[in-house]
């Protein structure tokens, strides 16, 4: 059973959260438990996601990736043989799971085996982002000098 959690109070005393916000509340409302799945991190800016997609073939699994969203689907196609369940204990019903992701996570590579779809992620930060050094002249003003983000020193145009 999970519980609902109400966002109201962090909501009125932050700004630009809206999103974290609508995402915490949809995960939140979101039971569908199928197919099960595990999320690791495997390094510093890197993680696997890993589905559990028993009884799918790769060919029945489609991997979207946008900006900030994954979305793995399956759809199993029909059966041509004439076999008579007495049980069906493996879920053959279609499924869509998708996993927020975020800003500057990318998809890598999905790799099928023995049931388990499992998808690399890395955070992959552009140069603009990082942090730079800038270095302070005694000379010069700081509006005639540019530090580049290898540490040269340019001169502003």
């Amino acid at each position: 059973m999970r519980m609902q959690s109400d966002f109201a109070p962090y909501r009125r005393s932050t700004v630009g959260f809206d999103r974290l916000f609508n995402m915490l509340e949809t995960t939140s409302r979101d039971e569908d438990d199928h197919p099960p799945f595990d999320i690791v991190k495997t390094g510093t800016d890197s993680y696997r996601i890993t589905l559990a997609v028993a009884g799918f073939r790769a060919e029945d699994i489609e991997v979207i990736a946008q900006q900030n969203l994954l979305t793995v689907s399956g759809k199993r196609t029909e059966e041509t043989g004439q076999e008579e369940f007495l049980h069906r204990g493996i879920a053959a019903r279609p499924f869509a799971r998708r996993f927020q992701l975020a800003d500057f996570v990318e998809a890598g590579d999905a790799r099928f085996e023995n049931g388990l779809l499992s998808i690399a992620l890395h955070r992959v930060v552009p140069e603009a982002m990082k942090p730079r050094r800038i270095e302070i002249g005694a000379n010069k003003s700081a509006q005639d000098q540019i530090v580049a983000p290898g540490g040269e020193v340019r001169e502003a145009a």
